[in-house]
């Protein structure tokens, strides 16, 4: 049967336009050593370059020789050329509950950073190893609050009169020992898609007007979390700087704040600047700003849509075709998100690289070798967390579960 009627012209495909690398060489990915800000490298010997084509069908060859017994994760913010090779994609926690979902795999794979392969090891059965392909995965976030200064931090809280009063909310990218000492000090674990309703709850947990909030390890989630979500004002938030004495604030100060800030940020999202939103602008008419949560707090006010990775990609789903785009988050997730929306011009926010350099490090050689070595029946790199900071930990993340509206989704 046909029509008179014609359908629409089809938006021609858009290019994706590269940002410029940036001016700062980075350490050779999953390579090199930098002991003092970042674990070390276990994948030995020289490895292929990535675009090597004989490593696309080791990695087919190990993975099928695998079968069943192995469960390969992928975090939105890995290369192609490792997420062409997971079972599931996601953010950290959501691809932790899938690897605990899946106890009939004794191998877990987690092509992310390290505070993700603990949180799948806390959530995963005992029989189940997790595999980080490459332990220099870390992540700058998380190591920006070490236990030892926390539990410094919390001394001094104590020493001011007002621990009784707060409650700590910590940062789905933090450490397991920082979430096992949220779950001792009876706080909870958000994610940035529910934190503002774990907020609403650690301070329905003390009497009004004295609860506190200690929100770690992300300066930006929790301030943006408290003014922009809940209405509260800048004034009353503080930064507590852990390399100063009682963080660089007097008693005072503490005893009137509402959320103490723990000084750690993204070194990618914090990258993101005002003059970054007023350029693209400029730029592309017509365009919407987007950014996640763990931007500055100026720039999330200049967005027009603030949300998780996982509500990013479900924005942009939705958005009409020939609409424009500037996304304020890791590079190689906007990359692929303009590749998957060719109808949509879809930029980066800022015109230079801005990659997570130590998320990078899961690249297809280390996959590879990770892969090999276990269908050799050599568990390598694996990351597992002590047994009461695992229980503490996962109290904590219980608890996140626990908070009225949240599911297991969020």
């Amino acid at each position: 049967m046909t029509t008179s009627a014609q359908a629409p012209a089809a938006s021609p495909a858009r290019e994706f336009a590269e940002p410029a690398p940036t001016p700062a060489a980075l350490l050779l990915l999953g390579r090199g050593r930098d002991l003092a800000s970042e674990r070390g490298v276990e994948c030995p010997g020289d490895l292929p370059a990535p675009s090597d084509p004989g490593l696309v069908e080791r990695a087919r060859a190990a993975k099928a020789a695998l079968g069943d017994s192995v469960f390969v994760l992928g975090h939105h913010y890995q290369r192609d050329e490792v997420i062409e090779f997971t079972d599931v994609t996601g953010d950290s926690f959501r691809l932790a509950q899938q690897a605990a979902a899946r106890p009939e795999a004794p191998y877990v794979v987690f092509c992310g950073v390290h505070f993700m392969a603990e949180s799948a090891d806390v959530l995963t059965g005992d029989h189940q190893q997790v595999v980080l392909p490459d332990l220099a995965a870390g992540c700058s976030m998380a190591d920006m609050a070490a236990i030892s200064q926390v539990e410094d931090a919390w001394d001094d809280l104590v020493d001011a009169g007002v621990a009784d009063d707060v409650v700590p909310v910590s940062y789905m990218n933090s450490t397991a020992a920082i979430k096992a000492f949220t779950g001792r000090h009876g706080g909870t674990i958000c994610t940035s898609s529910n934190a503002k309703v774990a907020l609403e709850w650690a301070f329905a947990q003390r009497p009004a007007g004295r609860a506190k909030v200690l929100f770690l390890p992300d300066q930006h989630l929790g301030r943006n979390t408290a003014v922009r979500d809940l209405g509260l004002s800048l004034d009353d938030c503080v930064l507590y700087d852990p390399h100063k004495p009682l963080g660089g604030l007097t008693r005072q100060q503490l005893a009137d704040a509402r959320v103490i800030l723990w000084r750690g940020h993204c070194s990618v999202h914090g990258r993101f600047t005002l003059d970054a939103v007023a350029d693209v602008r400029s730029r592309v008419p017509g365009v919407q700003v987007m950014v996640h949560p763990e931007c500055r707090h100026e720039v999330v006010q200049a967005a027009d849509e603030v949300g998780s990775t996982e509500r990013i990609i479900k924005v942009l789903e939705a958005a009409p075709a020939g609409s424009s785009w500037a996304l304020g988050t890791e590079l190689n997730l906007v990359r692929r998100l303009a590749r998957q929306h060719p109808d949509k011009q879809v930029v980066f926010l800022e015109k230079s690289v801005c990659f997570c350099s130590t998320m990078n490090r899961i690249d297809l050689p280390h996959l590879v070798w990770s892969l090999e070595s276990l269908a050799a029946g050599r568990v390598v790199n694996r990351v597992q967390v002590d047994a009461d900071v695992a229980h503490w930990a996962r109290v904590a993340l219980d608890q996140m579960l626990a908070l009225p509206g949240v599911t297991s989704k969020d």
